[in-house]
Parts: structure tokens; sequence; C-alpha cells
């Protein structure tokens, strides 16, 4: 796929195709009308990442065509990137390109930003750093403002901290997330706080505990958590599980346990398949689910899920990835179906779409 075209006269009709191949491809299930969540237009992305092209002495912010993968693009500007990484690209390359200990053997460089105007910058090099490297690169952590972070093989030099700070407000709250460099975060902050919004939404009410698979970072269990006695959530990730941990503190949550768990070791716990030593303190007997939670990658719920997920109520449904949303509602059509439907346009001028269901039992099925 090329590099998309970035025109914002042209951001509503390509939503709106958007939308219209969602329905599409959904009506077989009956789905109704979907809530629309657009993005801004322009700097709506929180990471960017470039790979630094050297021509003799010059250094530039490159991307790649994909059909033409050894061509490479000089990005002088990326509007879709968040302001505070648009304000930072060239005041950083020109800070490069001055100096010889920090653009030699600079192979790629990443951003990430926050909501709340935080930076920070990972300089990725071909070659090993030494003190040299590191007095020039607190120069320029200083002058940028950022947080900056130094890696080549085998080496990482943080020379603050390697995390940044996200705040925002919803519902009358106001959440924090650490963000850890190298973790997943999302990406589009704007839509991101929409798709906190429009899940609670669907949540309130329900009561009871909830069950949550892929919690990641505790982007949504912060949100959710306060709509129910108790959350239990999983993640297999030792990154995204210290960010969780550190999240649920910072935002004063109490009633949510975490283990360290892929979706269908949980899976095997509560059906009372394996027992794990992870699961130790969890008194599994005590909850009262009424609500299931997921988040997956693009390949969607495996089967183990799916059969676990067929003993909810409500099964409260985020995907990064319609067609494999498809083949799940499809597996779940004999015991659920949708009541309510969202389309979020995390990736603007892109062919994706994030999407969310709400499924619930239908009635007299058990």
């Amino acid at each position: 796929m090329p590099l998309p075209a970035i025109d914002p006269a042209e951001y509503a009709s390509q939503l709106a195709d958007k939308v219209t191949q969602f329905k599409h491809a959904f009506a077989p299930f009956a789905v109704p009308e979907p809530t629309v969540f657009p993005s801004a237009p322009l700097h709506y992305r929180l990471r960017a990442e470039f790979r630094m092209w050297h021509d003799g002495e010059r250094v530039d912010y490159a991307m790649f065509d994909p059909a033409e993968p050894k061509q490479p693009i000089a990005i002088e500007q990326f509007d879709i990137a968040a302001e505070p990484i648009c304000a930072a690209m060239p005041r950083l390359r020109e800070r490069l390109q001055a100096s010889e200990t920090l653009k030699r053997r600079l192979f790629q460089v990443e951003f990430l930003a926050t909501l709340r105007g935080e930076l920070m910058i990972s300089l990725i090099y071909h070659r090993p750093l030494d003190e040299s490297w590191e007095g020039a690169a607190r120069e320029l952590a200083a002058e940028l403002g950022v947080q900056l972070i130094g890696r080549s093989r085998k080496q990482k030099i943080v020379l603050d901290r390697d995390w940044v700070l996200e705040q925002f407000g919803l519902d009358g709250r106001q959440l924090r997330y650490k963000q850890i460099e190298g973790s997943f975060t999302q990406p589009n902050g704007g839509v991101n706080r929409q798709m906190l919004g429009w899940a609670c939404e669907q949540a309130r009410g329900a009561g009871g505990d909830l069950l949550e698979l892929y919690c990641g970072n505790g982007n949504f269990t912060v949100a959710l958590a306060p709509l129910f006695d108790r959350v239990l959530a999983t993640e297999v990730s030792k990154t995204s599980v210290e960010a969780a941990h550190y999240n649920l503190a910072a935002n004063d949550i109490g009633n949510v346990a975490m283990v360290r768990m892929s979706s269908d070791e949980i899976s095997a716990a509560l059906a009372r398949t394996r027992e794990f030593r992870r699961m130790k303190d969890v008194d599994l007997d005590s909850y009262r689910f009424s609500t299931l939670f997921v988040d997956p990658p693009r390949s969607g719920l495996d089967a183990p899920t799916i059969e676990l997920a067929r003993g909810f109520d409500r099964i409260l449904y985020i995907s990064c990835n319609p067609h494999t949303l498809q083949e799940n509602v499809a597996a779940l059509q004999g015991t659920h179906g949708i009541a309510a439907a969202a389309v979020f346009d995390q990736f603007p001028y892109t062919r994706h779409l994030e999407c969310g269901l709400l499924l619930t039992r239908r009635a007299g099925v058990r």
C-alpha cells in the first residue's frame, strides 16, 4: 500500500466510505446503526517513526513506499503527527545535522507524544554509544525540552526516564497513564478518549464483576474499573503489566486484580482444566462476572477464548481488525447478538478502521 495522501478536504468522504463498508460487512449480523467517532483531520498521531537517510553530510527523515522499498521519500513535514512532534522535527534535524557525534550511523528516530504535551525521542544507531554521545545527547535533550533515549545493539541509554505521562479528562475524572518507550500505546489520542467514553457508556449499569483480557497498560481498565464491583485483568507483556500497576495506583483504583496470563491460560483457569501458580492469590469462585471486555490483537479471539466468551451475558469487544471480528461474531451468533456498534477512525486516510461491539446473550439461550 503506498503512502497515504493527506487531504483534509477529502477526510469526511473517506470516513463515510469506511463506515459504509463496515455496515455492509456486518449486515448479516443485524448490526444496529453504528455510532461514528471521527478523528481530527490533522495533528492526531501521537507516535511516529522515521528512517534517517544519509546523503553525504546531509541527514533527512525518510519513509518508504512499499511499491518502491529502496527509494527513500524525504519528509520535510508530517502534518498528521501531534503538534509537539511537528514542532520538534525541524529543530531535531538541524541539531543532528550540525553534530557528527549525534548523526553518525543514526538509523532511525522514534517520537512518542502525549495529549498533555510531553515528548520522548528515541535515537537508534548502528554503532555503540559512548560518553561523547551521551554528553551531546544531554545538551540536545535540554535544548528541546524532551525525554531522550539512545539505542544500539544490546545498548540502551536513558538520560532521565524512558516513559512519558499522559493525562486527560473523561466523564469528570482526570485519567493518568505511564506510557513506556517501546510498549504499545494508542496512536490517536483524541480517538482513544472517544473509545474509552463509548466503552464506559456501554458498561454503565452492568454491575457485577468484569473480566478483561489483553489489558495492556490498563488503558481501558482505568476507565472501566469504577463501573464494576471488581475487575480481573490479564496481560502477557511484562512491560505493559508494570505500566498497568503504575496506572492503577496513579488513578487510585483498588478494585483490580492483575495476572500475567494469556487469554487461553485464563480460559483454562476459569474452566478449571488447569491450575496456575500465578493465580494462587486469586479466588476465582468469589467473582460474579457480568461482563467480558476484550481488545485483542489483529488475529482476534482464539477458539478457547470464544468458548469462554459464550458463558458471559455481555461481551464488550474493541477490534483493530473488522475481518477477524466478523469471524468471531459469526462464531458467537448462536448465543449472542449485537446490541450496539461503533466505529473509531484511529488511522485517517487509510483503509484501517477500529470498531466496537456490545454483544448480549440472546433471550432464552444459556
